[in-house]
């Protein structure tokens, strides 16, 4: 599975419905409202690299309301509950 963190800027007075937009896709896991650059960030997560292209340029970018993204495609996903996992692997509690 590769996961993209994808950056969106948004026109600021419907970042709401953008972000509902967004998380109704199908390989968008998690859309998160913040503080800074950008409005939104959108978690993607596909199967083949080249679906990439179909989720962001090809969906996400063609919302209205959307200004622009940067995408950030990541290399290996580190978090606690995969390491509770592999540590409580035998472990009778």
């Amino acid at each position: 599975m590769i996961t993209a963190i994808v950056l969106i800027k948004t026109s600021v007075d419907r970042i709401p419905e953008i972000a509902e937009a967004i998380a109704a896709l199908d390989s968008v896991s998690e859309v998160f409202s913040v503080t800074g650059t950008y409005d939104l960030i959108a978690m993607v997560r596909v199967p083949k690299h080249d679906d990439l292209a179909d989720v962001i340029p090809g969906r996400i970018s063609k919302i209205p309301g959307v200004e622009a993204t940067d995408t950030h495609v990541a290399f290996r996903t580190y978090s606690q509950h995969d390491l509770e996992a592999a540590f409580a692997i035998g472990l009778d509690a």
